[in-house]
């Protein structure tokens, strides 16, 4: 059944202060299943938050990469979106697929839906393919490209093992840095 716990009972203090986290749960799994005969299953997100949307500065939501019905409630509950690329050629072609959703978002059921910018991921700068794909993708998307890119890094990938953020795992590390950079940028940009 949707709906079976508040949002503010859901929340739950990091060890950072100001930043809140509502996790996941294995009984997501079968969500979608239940949406389906919902009345306006595509804003169920957006009203279960609508309590603590005042409440934050930012609420970022992290969705899986695929086109269902969560990522649609996810859309729907959105003022803007960061769209994570991994330099690959195949992630540029699922990129296609999730410009589409997001402009039918946009005309169905979120007009105010924008995209914040496109963040690179997982990059190494050793591999000529990667340069390519960044290059590629700022020439075609200019300015909604974020200037920060994420660097592949071990540190990053140990992280969500010992259950902790990547600045209070390792603080010096270049994943610290990316991503310090790249909350300074969205919040410089939201000025």
């Amino acid at each position: 059944m949707i709906g079976q716990i508040g949002v503010r009972d859901a929340l739950i203090q990091t060890e950072m202060n100001n930043l809140h986290l509502i996790p996941s749960h294995i009984n997501l799994v079968g969500i979608e299943f239940e949406m389906i005969n919902e009345e306006n299953r595509e804003s169920i997100l957006k009203n279960c938050l609508a309590p603590i949307r005042n409440d934050y500065d930012y609420i970022i939501i992290d969705c899986s990469p695929s086109l269902g019905l969560m990522t649609i409630n996810c859309l729907t509950a959105a003022d803007s979106v960061i769209i994570p690329v991994q330099p690959e050629f195949f992630a540029l072609e699922g990129l296609g697929k999730l410009l589409q959703t997001i402009r039918l978002v946009e005309k169905g059921v979120n007009p105010n839906l924008t995209i914040e910018g496109f963040v690179v991921t997982m990059f190494d700068g050793r591999t000529r393919v990667h340069t390519q794909v960044v290059n590629d993708l700022r020439e075609h998307f200019k300015d909604m490209v974020f200037k920060t890119i994420i660097q592949r890094s071990i540190r990053l990938s140990e992280a969500p093992s010992h259950g902790k953020p990547i600045v209070l795992y390792d603080v010096v590390s270049n994943g610290t840095t990316n991503y310090l950079n790249l909350a300074k940028e969205v919040i410089d940009k939201n000025e």
